[in-house]
């Protein structure tokens, strides 16, 4: 059997793998993202859970971290071929499809095959339209497929109910996006660094790739000519560049503490090298991070979520393409700032060294994850439930 059609899918995962299986569909990278989120924390619940991903056209097929899951790629058209070669290939016990793009073959055998469907995080202009107002509305019937439906507003819950969906069965949760995990530290280890620093004013370069140091250690050298105790921490992506940045920092005159040899910054130190073994750590003693790997346009970013859930305002450049919705999201809710040049990253280390201005940003960044992590857990726990009913096999009589 030829899945070529269905997606772009390697031919040694074209089976389908033993026990529950869940079926991701997003329509945008941004809500495949946050699925894989909630896809993974299910997997540390089901031992026997696999999950396939899919996804409308232009979505960026990012890597995914789940070694569970199966990338298979952009969805076929709504075609009953297809549809039917699809869900017999892959039988899956579970669909959450995030957006639009609404498929009534695929919703109508997914229906008759009686495979629990939740439909999360879809917009108003993302509804179905109605043909015509003289042929009965059909758009009742699609919707009402769906075993639930989580809205990310109010006013996408009020058009569903007058599309004829009943109220008990939306779920006002807000908008969908990733909820991060956030790394841990020991309190013994976050107590001793807060007396070390001894009040210090501090900002993180986290990820932080060897072509952007230069750049990030200028802004400090910059920055350190009004704020004379400001200290840097770089977290470095890569344990392999330490040496190398080791180096680059010495040519700069700045001093440094070699946290990776046991060092601890003393006040004469400017600078705190570290890899990200102890990434939460520093998010957790610094008001103002930057997130690395983002100061080159080719450069494709990391999320910047554990900083924010971690109390830390956010600093970003322009090679984010693997996160823009997340980024400009925290830019409009007031918890990030876009740099654009290392004059530009020295200007927001100073004025962000105002505790009132760092905690605002904060405050804002902590508001939006956690309603992100509302979503996720209403979300987390109707797929628990969804997934827990038992198999028609399996029903006693």
């Amino acid at each position: 059997m030829s899945l070529r059609r269905v997606a772009n899918n390697p031919p040694h995962v074209s089976v389908r793998p033993d026990g529950k299986l869940l079926w991701l569909h997003a329509t945008s990278t941004q809500r495949l993202i946050a699925l894989r989120d909630v896809a993974t924390r299910l997997c540390g619940l089901y031992p026997d859970l696999s999950v396939i991903s899919t996804w409308e056209p232009g979505v960026g097929a990012l890597k995914s971290p789940n070694p569970r899951e199966i990338l298979i790629g952009v969805l076929a058209e709504d075609l009953p071929s297809e549809m039917r070669l699809f869900l017999d290939t892959w039988a899956p016990d579970l669909c959450i499809w995030a957006g639009g793009n609404l498929r009534r073959t695929l919703t109508r055998y997914l229906a008759e095959a009686d495979v629990p469907t939740l439909l999360t995080d879809i917009e108003v202009d993302e509804l179905p339209s109605r043909a015509s107002r003289w042929w009965p509305d059909h758009r009742t019937r699609l919707l009402n497929s769906f075993s639930a439906i989580l809205s990310p507003s109010k006013q996408v819950s009020e058009t569903l109910q007058r599309t004829g969906i009943p109220a008990h069965r939306i779920t006002v949760t807000g908008p969908l996006s990733q909820s991060p995990l956030p790394p841990t530290c020991s309190h013994e280890n976050l107590n001793e660094m807060q007396a070390v620093l001894s009040g210090r004013p501090v900002w993180l370069a986290s990820h932080v790739k060897l072509e952007e140091l230069t750049t990030i250690l200028n802004a400090h050298r910059k920055a350190l000519k009004l704020l004379h105790r400001l200290l840097l921490i770089v977290s470095l992506e890569n344990w392999a560049d330490l040496e190398a940045a080791r180096a680059i920092i010495r040519g700069t005159g700045l001093n440094f503490a070699d946290w990776d040899t046991g060092e601890e910054p003393v006040e004469t130190q400017q600078v705190l090298l570290s890899d990200r073994d102890d990434i939460g750590l520093w998010y957790r003693v610094s008001p103002v991070t930057l997130i690395g790997g983002s100061l080159e346009r080719k450069f494709t970013g990391n999320t910047p979520l554990d900083a924010a859930a971690l109390g830390s305002a956010v600093l970003y450049g322009k090679g984010i393409s693997d996160h823009v919705g997340v980024y400009r999201a925290l830019r409009e809710s007031g918890a990030a700032a876009q740099v654009r040049s290392m004059g530009e990253l020295a200007d927001e280390v100073i004025r962000l060294s105002s505790p009132d201005a760092a905690a605002e940003m904060a405050l804002a960044g902590w508001n939006y994850v956690t309603q992100g992590s509302r979503t996720t857990d209403r979300l987390l726990e109707i797929a628990q439930d969804l997934l827990d009913m038992p198999d028609i096999g399996d029903e006693t009589t």
